[in-house]
């Protein structure tokens, strides 16, 4: 129910393709701004808003395979000015396996840019942009290039304009992403789309899916334009007073639902055969990679053993899997470096057996390889990282996945594993795998399928504290927390990226951050970063203040790693759903002792708190001579709530930061003797 219930709210994207006309323009001179430009200094829809784009205009040319982007800007505020440093990423090289073919590559080419002062001075951009590679990886070179505006101040208009331009073997859909994180004045897309096509890219026309802004549409010619050589279709848009996007704390993935334009060739007559037919494509690409059934039986017999169950099968092979070098967690190795050790490019799962590393995709595939060889059916599944996309069955193209993972059969039951995420448990996905869509092999081909959601118990988190007090209101004690799924993964992939004392002190800062200010987290460590079949365990020394003091009372903590938060939404409404990255349980046990001249006075009362029958939070107090033991125990079922179920989100979360945040109260033994 809840799934579906995400699922209805995530359902905006609508298929159509409009024939109406635009008159053709586009942006190859500077702007003359005008006075209320140069003088404005706020924009009234978005108040206190750091900058705003004044007009922004792109352009696809799948003739001359160059995108062309022009962008005006308004700086409001000293934030603003920091988007007078231009970062622009690109594709600088991907290697193809067929020798048959030119590798592909983007360059970004055409750049200049000025500043304009609010008093109409004019400061043109005469230096040279700065590339750098930001990932090289198994042919695949990834670079941005860098450039910096001059002179930029609080009411600069910041203007520029560069050419993303591709390989000629290159012809790629544009993606019109139409609301940004800033408000936009005026906008203006344009793409001047080839009836030139390879044979594997058939098209019976243009489609698209979108979602806009009320009284906006996409237009089409409905016929093609002309040039010298070849015919084109002219496919514009225009856009005003587009907000910007929301931005609020535990929201789904925006950049899936905001305002934006996705486009695809027709080749397909609907959306089920687009689907059902380039599944099968996909589906004989991941059987190249996988190999015949028994490819690597060779390779099962050396971690397996012959009365093994197939259970037990699979989790050998995973802990095989997990022993390698996963450079999703390390890092690519080149060309050049392959060939030194003699290596071949990848093509199939027995490249990567070889290697004893890949990537995560590689991984996934050698899991799927092995298993079929030990005699167990299994199956790859093309996922969407639900971390940052929401997977959209009208959008007809498998750029929407980027990320992977694997079906087996256990005792007549499909199971699911995530081999390509180093360190995940078995069994178990990664949260961002979960719940999601995606294409998955089938016996006959390919479908479109959704990941399971797990339990919430999957995921844990349990803190446990055990202080004594002294008579200045000081405590010192230990701090044991443990972790398990999705909590103790992201800090294991963590460890991955650098060493174990780097991890330590994050986690340090991690704890301390959870505890009142006046305590110091001291000497400690950490348990089982490496091993993720068992709970991860973070053992701290803490001392500081812990009281607050007063001439006949002691007042402590009553929710110790909760002192310093608030309610999560304390906003009265909303108009996004509430979205979790994944269920949860966090149960807390705090045990204070106190010296002899102290006696409870009071203790928060025990409470329940439900939300829905998806989230339940529950406080309890136990007293004996000399000490009190805090229980606090908070259950999230379900990671998605409607906006039409905030008000009670609201009110949930609201009682608990207030349980959160009432005291447990000493009476110091000169006040009781007094009768205060």
């Amino acid at each position: 129910m809840r799934g579906k219930n995400y699922a209805a709210w995530c359902g905006l994207a609508l298929l159509g393709v409009c024939l109406s006309a635009l008159p053709a323009r586009a942006q190859t001179k500077w702007t003359q701004p005008t006075d209320e430009e140069l003088k404005m200094t706020s924009q009234p829809q978005v108040p206190g808003a750091a900058a705003v784009y004044l007009y922004r205009e792109e352009e696809t040319d799948d003739l001359l395979h160059v995108r062309s982007v022009y962008v005006r800007l308004k700086i409001l505020t000293e934030a603003g000015k920091a988007l007078g440093d231009v970062r622009l990423t690109f594709l600088s090289d991907l290697a193809l396996d067929d020798p048959d073919l030119n590798d592909l590559s983007e360059d970004v080419t055409d750049i200049a840019g000025r500043t304009i002062h609010s008093d109409g001075t004019v400061i043109p951009f005469t230096g040279q942009p700065f590339e750098r590679t930001v990932e090289k990886e198994s042919g695949t070179k990834i670079s941005e290039k860098v450039f910096s505006l001059p002179d930029v101040q609080v009411g600069s208009i910041l203007e520029y304009r560069f050419k993303l331009r591709t390989s000629d073997e290159l012809y790629e859909t544009p993606q019109w992403l139409v609301q940004q994180h800033l408000y936009v004045r005026k906008a203006y897309y344009r793409w001047k789309a080839s009836d030139i096509f390879t044979e594997d890219s058939p098209t019976r026309g243009l489609a698209w899916s979108s979602v806009l802004p009320p009284g906006a549409a996409v237009k089409s010619s409905a016929t093609p334009q002309t040039t010298t050589a070849h015919a084109y279709h002219l496919v514009e848009l225009e856009v005003h007073d587009v907000p910007p996007i929301v931005r609020a704390a535990y929201m789904p993935p925006m950049r899936s639902l905001s305002y934006r334009v996705n486009f695809y060739r027709a080749a397909y007559r609907t959306q089920d055969e687009f689907w059902r037919e380039k599944g099968k494509l996909w589906a004989k690409d991941m059987e190249h990679f996988i190999g015949p059934p028994q490819s690597m039986a060779a390779q099962v017999q050396t971690l397996v053993a012959p009365g093994d169950s197939d259970t037990a099968k699979l989790q050998k092979i995973y802990a095989a899997i997990m022993a390698m070098d996963n450079t999703a967690f390390s890092r690519g190795h080149s060309e050049r470096e392959d060939k030194a050790q003699g290596l071949s490019k990848v093509r199939t799962a027995q490249d990567i057996w070889q290697r004893k590393r890949g990537r995560p995709m590689e991984m996934a595939g050698l899991f799927v390889a092995l298993a079929r060889s030990a005699g167990i059916k299994a199956y790859l599944m093309a996922v969407t990282d639900r971390n940052t996309d929401i997977f959209s069955p009208a959008w007809l193209t498998l750029e929407q996945f980027n990320g992977i993972v694997a079906i087996a059969v256990v005792d007549g039951k499909e199971q699911f594993f995530d081999p390509g995420q180093r360190y995940c448990p078995f069994g178990q996905l990664a949260w961002k795998h979960t719940g999601t869509g995606g294409l998955r092999e089938t016996d006959g081909g390919a479908a479109l399928a959704t990941t399971p959601t797990p339990p919430y118990l999957q995921s844990q988190t349990q803190r446990v504290a055990d202080l004594t007090l002294a008579e200045d209101g000081t405590a010192q004690g230990t701090v044991t927390i443990t972790l398990l799924g999705s909590p103790a993964l992201s800090w294991r992939q963590l460890g991955l990226l650098r060493d174990e004392t780097s991890v330590t002190n994050h986690l340090r800062a991690w704890v301390h951050a959870r505890l009142p200010e006046g305590m110091e987290v001291r000497a400690g460590h950490v348990e089982n970063l490496a091993d993720y079949e068992k709970p991860l365990v973070v053992k701290f020394d803490v001392r500081g203040t812990l009281a607050t003091m007063t001439a006949k009372r002691v007042l402590l903590p009553g929710a110790l790693f909760e002192s310093r938060s608030r309610s999560l939404f304390p906003e009265e409404t909303r108009s996004i759903p509430v979205y979790f990255n994944h269920g949860a349980r966090i149960v807390d046990a705090v045990r204070v002792k106190y010296p002899a001249d102290m006696t409870l006075e009071s203790a928060p009362k025990d409470d329940h708190l439900a939300l829905l029958k998806f989230a339940v939070y529950q406080v309890k107090a136990e007293s004996q001579p000399g000490q009190i033991l805090l229980r606090r125990t908070y259950d999230l079922g379900s990671p998605f709530f409607a906006p039409a179920e905030y008000p009670d989100v609201h009110a949930f979360f609201t009682g608990m930061a207030n349980d959160d945040q009432r005291p447990v109260v000493l009476l110091r033994a000169t006040a009781a003797a007094a009768g205060q």
